[in-house]
């Protein structure tokens, strides 16, 4: 699970602006930088232009600005290389497990780069070993639990040995055993994090740094604490609203 732990700077985000073609502007001049091994969180209400924002750091989605993930600018010609340095985990881990088996679903990205199935698997089983979850190996993923499956949807993207980790809303469906248990994960492993949360609790615990989006603009930072005293009602009013 190698990652750049340089002191360099492992995301930037200058200027990010994207219009949906109904109109909305989801962004309107995002602003933010992650530093190697470095932990961010995106605060805000839904519909302040997280997710949108996380879809536009491997080229899910294409905006105006510049985004610059491990020293490579991300555009048309680069999008498969950066694709290899971000990996991203979907707020619905049934988004991203398709395969017959954990095993191979594990395995799926290794074998898209040309590896072969034999090595793969093996790959895969030290994979989850690391995660504590090789018992899972055999199961088909619609048998597991919900912090099951967040755990094997990491380790599909761990595999692959990315820079920076990307996470929408990754408590959803836990409940607080597995939401003890993502903490204690992702606190251990060296890559640099940006994760989107409604969960201030959850964001104080795995990240010293925060950023709060708003009418899809970067409006305020500091510790998680700190943006919750001053923005939670908010987020709670636009949640509950």
């Amino acid at each position: 699970m190698a990652a750049d732990t340089g002191m360099g700077k492992i995301l930037e985000v200058e200027g990010l602006r994207h219009r949906y073609p109904n109109g909305r502007v989801a962004l309107d001049g995002v602003d933010l930088s992650i530093g190697a091994g470095e932990a961010l969180v995106l605060l805000g209400a839904n519909g302040s232009g997280k997710t949108t924002l996380l879809l536009h750091l491997n080229g899910l989605l294409q905006g105006e600005g510049r985004i610059t993930v491990g020293g490579e600018v991300l555009t048309p010609a680069t999008v498969r290389r950066v694709r290899e340095q971000v990996g991203v985990i979907f707020q619905d881990s049934d988004d991203q497990l398709f395969m017959p088996t954990v095993r191979e679903d594990v395995a799926f990205g290794l074998r898209q780069r040309g590896m072969a199935a034999g090595e793969a698997g093996r790959q895969a089983e030290e994979m989850l070993a690391s995660l504590g979850i090789e018992e899972l190996a055999g199961r088909a993923p619609y048998q597991l639990s919900a912090g099951e499956k967040k755990r094997v949807a990491l380790a599909g993207v761990l595999i692959l040995k990315p820079a920076l980790l990307v996470l929408d809303e990754p408590t959803t469906y836990l409940d607080p055993p597995g939401q003890r248990d993502l903490i204690a994960l992702l606190r251990g492993l060296p890559q640099a994090k940006l994760v989107a949360t409604h969960d201030v609790d959850f964001a104080e615990a795995i990240a010293p740094r925060a950023v709060f989006l708003a009418s899809g603009r970067v409006s305020d930072s500091g510790t998680p604490a700190e943006l919750a005293s001053r923005y939670r009602w908010r987020v709670v009013e636009r949640v509950n609203g």
